[in-house]
Formats: C-alpha cells, sequence, structure tokens
C-alpha cells in the first residue's frame, strides 16, 4: 500500500476540484502498486491528480503513450556524486553531469554521500553537500551521511540533530583505513541510529583480510589490476556482513548491506532476516552481469570495483535472493573515475592495483540493464522490475512521495519503449566518466520519455533540460 501525507491530498483535492490540470499522459501501460493496466495519468502542480482508463478533461501539455510502459521514475539510493574519496580523489561527476546521466537512464531520484573525512564537523560537510547540489542536481536527490569521525561532537550533537532534520541514513566502512570504524564505533552508531530512527548502511568487508592479501600479492610481485579481486577475498564480504548482521541484532538497530557480491553474503542476510534481524541488503547490475574474469580484459581498470566481481554462482544465487526478497534493492554504485590521471590513474598508468581507484559509472546503465534481464528477457516481469528499482528503494529510505505511480506522489514518470534495442558504446553515457563499462552489450527496452515532477526533462530520449531544478528530499521515519 502506498501512502501519501495529507498535503499531498490536498494538492490532489486542489487540483481536481479546480480542473488544472497542466499535462495528460494518454494510454500507456501503467505499472501500478495495483497492478498493470492501460490508463491515462492527469499530472498537476508536479503531483499525479488521477489516473483512469479515459480521463475526460483536457490539459496544455499530452503525451501519447500508446504501445509504451510507464513506470515510476527510477530511485537510486547508492550515488558517489561530486565526492572526494577517502584516498582525497574528487570522483568525475558534477551534481550537473550525474543527474543529467540518472535521467536519461530514467532515474529521477538520487541519494548520494556527504562524505565526513577526520577532523571534520557533519553539519558543515552536510550543509557544503547541500550547496552542490543545489547548484547543479537536475533531479531531486537526499543524501547518507558517511561518518568518519565520531569526536568533537559528531556523534553526541551533530549527527543526531542532522537525523532529526531528516537525513536519516548513515554509511559506515568496516575497511579503508582512513573512514572505516572500529567495532565500538559501530555499535555506538548502531545505538544511536536506533534511538534516533535512522538507518545504517554498511560497506561491510574485513579490513584485515584485505590488508592480509594485499601485502602478500604485492611481495610477490602480482600487482597488475587483474590481482585486486584477490585482494579483496570473498571470505572479507562474509565475514563482515554476518558481523554487522549480529551487531544489528544485538542493538535492535535497523541497517543496510551495501554491493552484496557472493552466495554465501546473500545467505547470512536470509538467515539474519529469519531471525527477526532488521537488515536490507541491495546489489549492483556489474555483480549481476560481469564476473571476475572481465578483470582479464584490456584495460582492466575500468572495471575494478570493491567488493570485486565474483563467478557465475554468485550472479545465480544473487538472483535467487532478489526473487525471494532477501536481496530488495539493485543500485549502481556510481562511482566515476575517469581514465587519466585525474581519476583512475592518478598515481600513474604503471600503479599497482592498490593504487588504482575503485569504481565505475552506472547511473544511466542500471535501469536499461536490468529492465533487459527482467523484462525483455523474461527473468521476473515489469512489476519486480519497478518495485526493485524504484519502490523499494523509496520506501527504505523513507522517501515517501517517491518510487510508485499512484495519486497524491510526485509525478516522476520513465515511459518506455520496450520495443527498441541498443548497443552501449565505448563512451555514450552522458556522464563525464568518459568510457561505459558495458561496451558492446546490448539491450532490449529504453526509456523514450522521463518526467521529474511533472517536468519533462527527457523526450524522444534526447535531454531537453539540464537546469540545477532538483530538490533536496528530508527522509520520514520507519
Amino acid at each position: 500500500m502506498v501512502n501519501f501525507t495529507p498535503l499531498s491530498q490536498h494538492i490532489v483535492e486542489v487540483a481536481m476540484q479546480s480542473k488544472q490540470i497542466d499535462t495528460i499522459v494518454r494510454g500507456g501501460t501503467v505499472v501500478t502498486p495495483a497492478g498493470i493496466a492501460v490508463q491515462d495519468i492527469a499530472l498537476s502542480n508536479g503531483k499525479i491528480v488521477d489516473l483512469g482508463e479515459a480521463i475526460t478533461s483536457s490539459a496544455p501539455s499530452e503525451l501519447d503513450a500508446r504501445g509504451l510502459l510507464v513506470l515510476p521514475g527510477g530511485v537510486d539510493t547508492h550515488c558517489h556524486i561530486e565526492q572526494m574519496s577517502g584516498a582525497g580523489l574528487m570522483n568525475a561527476d558534477t551534481f550537473r553531469t550525474a543527474t543529467r546521466s540518472a535521467a536519461m537512464g530514467g532515474t529521477t531520484t538520487t541519494v548520494s554521500f556527504a562524505a565526513q573525512h577526520a577532523g571534520q564537523k557533519m553539519r558543515q560537510v552536510v550543509s557544503d553537500y547541500a550547496t552542490l547540489a543545489e547548484k547543479g542536481a537536475v533531479i531531486d536527490h537526499a543524501f547518507h551521511m558517511i561518518v568518519a569521525d565520531t569526536g568533537n561532537g559528531n556523534l553526541t550533537e551533530d549527527i543526531p540533530a542532522l537525523i532529526a532534520e531528516g537525513h536519516r541514513s548513515i554509511k559506515i566502512f568496516t575497511t579503508y583505513a582512513k573512514v572505516r570504524q572500529d567495532d565500538k564505533s559501530i555499535l555506538d552508531i548502531l545505538a544511536l541510529a536506533r534511538d534516533a530512527g535512522a538507518m545504517v548502511c554498511f560497506h561491510a568487508e574485513n579490513d584485515g583480510l584485505i590488508g592480509h592479501m594485499t601485502e602478500k600479492l604485492l611481495a610477490e610481485g602480482r600487482t597488475a589490476p587483474k590481482y585486486h579481486a584477490e585482494s579483496h577475498p570473498r571470505a572479507a564480504e562474509i565475514e563482515a556482513i554476518d558481523r554487522m548482521c549480529r551487531f544489528a541484532e544485538f542493538t535492535g538497530a535497523r541497517i543496510m548491506i551495501f554491493h552484496v557480491s557472493t552466495r554465501e553474503g546473500a545467505e547470512i542476510v536470509r538467515q539474519a532476516r529469519a531471525r527477526g534481524v532488521m537488515v536490507q541488503a541491495e546489489t549492483c547490475p556489474h555483480y549481476l552481469f560481469m564476473t571476475v574474469d572481465i578483470l582479464e580484459r584490456d584495460n582492466p581498470a575500468r572495471f575494478m570495483c570493491s567488493p570485486p566481481q565474483r563467478s557465475p554462482d554468485d550472479q545465480e544465487a544473487l538472483w535467487d535472493a532478489i526473487a525471494d526478497g532477501t536481496i530488495e534493492l539493485v543500485t549502481s554504485d556510481h562511482a566515476p573515475y575517469r581514465l587519466d590521471a585525474s581519476g583512475k590513474f592518478a598515481h600513474s598508468e604503471d600503479a599497482p592495483f592498490n593504487q588504482i581507484a575503485n569504481g565505475m559509472p552506472g547511473l544511466e546503465t542500471r535501469l536499461p540493464l536490468m529492465f533487459n534481464a527482467m523484462v525483455s528477457e523474461g527473468r521476473m516481469g515489469v512489476e519486480a522490475f519497478a518495485q526493485l528499482t524504484a519502490t523499494a528503494p523509496a520506501r527504505a529510505f523513507g522517501l515517501d512521495s517517491k518510487g510508485a505511480i499512484a495519486k497524491g506522489l510526485d509525478a516522476d514518470l520513465a515511459i518506455w519503449d520496450p520495443e527498441v534495442s541498443y548497443t552501449y558504446g565505448p563512451n555514450d553515457l552522458h556522464d563525464n566518466t568518459g568510457y561505459n563499462p558495458f561496451e558492446d552489450t546490448t539491450i532490449k527496452g529504453m526509456p523514450r520519455h522521463v518526467f521529474s515532477r511533472g517536468e519533462m526533462l527527457v523526450r524522444d530520449r534526447r535531454l531537453v533540460t539540464e537546469a540545477p531544478r532538483g530538490r533536496w528530499l528530508p527522509m520520514n521515519a520507519r
């Protein structure tokens, strides 16, 4: 059941009483929480105000969607945008370049990271990041708070106040020297989040195992990018996911495990949920559509990510976990670094694997890749696709006006042509990364038109605005 706020209800009632409809999308096959039907959709003041088989009202703007699928705009709750990494490297995208790319791929809401570094006050970090978003974001957005420093009043003052203001998601790293938290600090943060009504999200890998393997590989002269995967053994993910689930069980906090990549990791989440642990999990397209042998290709740095890609068996286990609800979200983990000295090769093109920035672009490719697998190839169907990529992410993070097509919700629509086929090129995305990791992949089904709060951003596969019109979204308590 999708609910909307009293304010949204009031907007719907006023619009219907006055017949002030701005746009009608006519005759599309509409996917709603109640099912699939050929319907018209009336939009007014940025909201969905009516759905029906044949809306008799007229509007200044009408769009013929016959033969097309009308889906909720995608909600991508794991994106690195205009962010300084823990290693001090700025990623390639500004809010403008990242969110225009998101819109072209059918995504209308992002949740990215206000990243704290040691010595910084979280209040200032969030304020500075919000300024960047206001200046550049084309679509609506919220923020996770990456907590690297719990001292200096951050844990006792800044973070509780920011949670109360609507920043209800915290991200913790269990690895990476400059940002990771030790077990006691993690437990302290979990207790705070439990009491304040926030979610804690984890990059869950065991730091000791990664450090041990990295040192061993470098000592043996195995420094090429392909050895990155061995430096992040599956045991590192397995141990850390289990530990974070146990910590959540102990504290009673709500947690999200980011980018699950292994069969065992998914099974740990499944068992924890069966015990009543409040844990949710996501995975990403690069785990569903790439395997570890991709690091044997030319220029493998472009495919490096953490955790690394795994095996075909892990892929099938992840799909099984999606099917049974163990994994509820598929997000991009968009982490763009250019293939030059400003990005992947900041330490030279011959740098060892541990000095190459990890991450790939994914905001624009996430939805088409998933649509091709789930709808065009029939793996789970269009309703499951909408749930996995829009509805579930919005609900997990309290973005109650997003993620579904229903009266009173924001008029965020992605109108898909299910018949169009497209083969990705080497550099055909609208971000600032300069390459497409899914080059030569052919997909069937692409978003043709995209609306954000009733405003058309993409028409006939062309971006028609990249103005900074996006709004910050508070996360409602769960």
